[in-house]
C-alpha cells in the first residue's frame, strides 16, 4: 500500500483512518509515539500490580510474625512502570495503570510503611 495513493485520490480518507486505527499496538508507529509503554499491554500492567500487591502481602506477613528483637523489613519497591523514572515517577507517557498500581506504594508520610504494632493493631 502506498500512502500518496490518498493524495492521488485512489485512497479514500475514509479507508486511511480505518488503516490507521486499526494498526498493531506493539508496531513501529505506536513504539514511536508512547515509547515503551506499547510494550505493555493491560493485562501485563495488572500482572504486574498483582506482583506489587503480593509482595506488600508478604511484606506484612512476615513483618507481624518476625522476633521483635530484629530489625524491621525493608518496604518492597513497586515493580518499574512503563514512563516511570527510576524512582517511580510517573512521565508523560502513562496511560493511566500506573494510578492503578499505586495502592501497592508505601504510605505517603512513612516511606518504611507500618510498623509492626501497626498492622497487629489492623489485623487483630
Amino acid at each position: 500500500m502506498d500512502l500518496l495513493d490518498w493524495h492521488r485520490g485512489r485512497l479514500s480518507a475514509r479507508r486511511l483512518s480505518v488503516l490507521l486505527a486499526h494498526l498493531p499496538r506493539d508496531g513501529a508507529v505506536a513504539r514511536a509515539l508512547h515509547d515503551e509503554a506499547a510494550e505493555w499491554s493491560v493485562t501485563d500492567h495488572l500482572l504486574a500490580t498483582v506482583a506489587d500487591h503480593l509482595a506488600v502481602a508478604n511484606w506484612m506477613f512476615a513483618t507481624v510474625n518476625r522476633d521483635e528483637d530484629t530489625e524491621p523489613l525493608e518496604y518492597p519497591e513497586p515493580l518499574r512502570r512503563p514512563g516511570a523514572g527510576p524512582e517511580g515517577e510517573s512521565g508523560a507517557a502513562d496511560d493511566g495503570a500506573q494510578g492503578a498500581a499505586s495502592g501497592a506504594a508505601a504510605p505517603a508520610g512513612d516511606a518504611a510503611g507500618p510498623s509492626a504494632a501497626e498492622l497487629i493493631r489492623f489485623f487483630s
